[in-house]
């Protein structure tokens, strides 16, 4: 592996990492009205380093328990970008605990552990994505439980997809094309930072995915 991209793997995942704690102390201090913000905000600093603080203060902070309300509704393409972040997150939390997952255990699929992380990330990254939509849903609609299940899953299963898809398209450049002889696993600084940049494609995937669902008003925007 060359040195210049092991330091700067190590570059990146160290900004990643230092940007979310940032956010996470100024937002002990400046709670989310949305309780799931208080999550999604640190996990976009881990594949965002720099930029989500500069989002967050723009976006985060003025929407803050106590914080004045604005008048009107905010922008459609921020409502989005939020939503896209709030659908990232699950995403993030799932593929980082997943890669591990598969490491450990040495599955393989059809002969290759991409494949295998494929699997575990996604099936994780689901349940996170679920998870985060419907907790919102019961806080803000007050739905039976089965109720919000079922629109956490119609909100979230196209955009999580569109954010998977994006991701695991980078991993599939990065195992086929560019390292097929130095392929880099979850014990690698490298393969966290691959993940990262395959982060920042999957939200890209999946902005377009969040506009077309608030546009059909199957999910409604932040």
């Amino acid at each position: 592996m060359p040195q210049w991209l092991t330091i700067l793997s190590w570059l990146s995942i160290t900004l990643g990492l230092v940007t979310a704690a940032v956010i996470a102390i100024d937002i002990m201090r400046y709670p989310q009205r949305m309780a799931i913000m208080n999550i999604v905000w640190p996990v976009t600093g881990l594949y965002f380093p720099v930029v989500a603080w500069w989002l967050y203060t723009a976006m985060g902070r003025p929407m803050a328990v106590g914080a004045p309300k604005m008048e009107g509704r905010q922008p459609h393409w921020k409502s989005i970008f939020l939503s896209a972040t709030h659908c990232g997150s699950g995403c993030v939390i799932g593929d980082i605990i997943g890669a591990p997952i598969v490491l450990a255990t040495g599955w393989v699929l059809l002969g290759q552990r991409l494949y295998s992380e494929y699997v575990v990330e996604f099936g994780f990254a689901y349940l996170f994505g679920i998870a985060f939509q419907y907790f919102p849903i019961r806080a803000m609609r007050q739905v039976a439980p089965g109720e919000a299940i079922i629109d956490a899953v119609k909100a979230d299963t196209l955009s999580l997809t569109a954010f998977e898809v994006g991701m695991f398209a980078w991993m599939a450049v990065i195992w086929f094309l560019l390292m097929p002889s130095h392929r880099p696993d979850a014990s690698s600084i490298v393969f966290w930072f691959m993940m990262q940049i395959g982060m920042v494609l999957g939200f890209l995937t999946t902005y377009p995915a969040n506009w077309l669902l608030v546009r059909w008003g199957v999910k409604s925007g932040m």
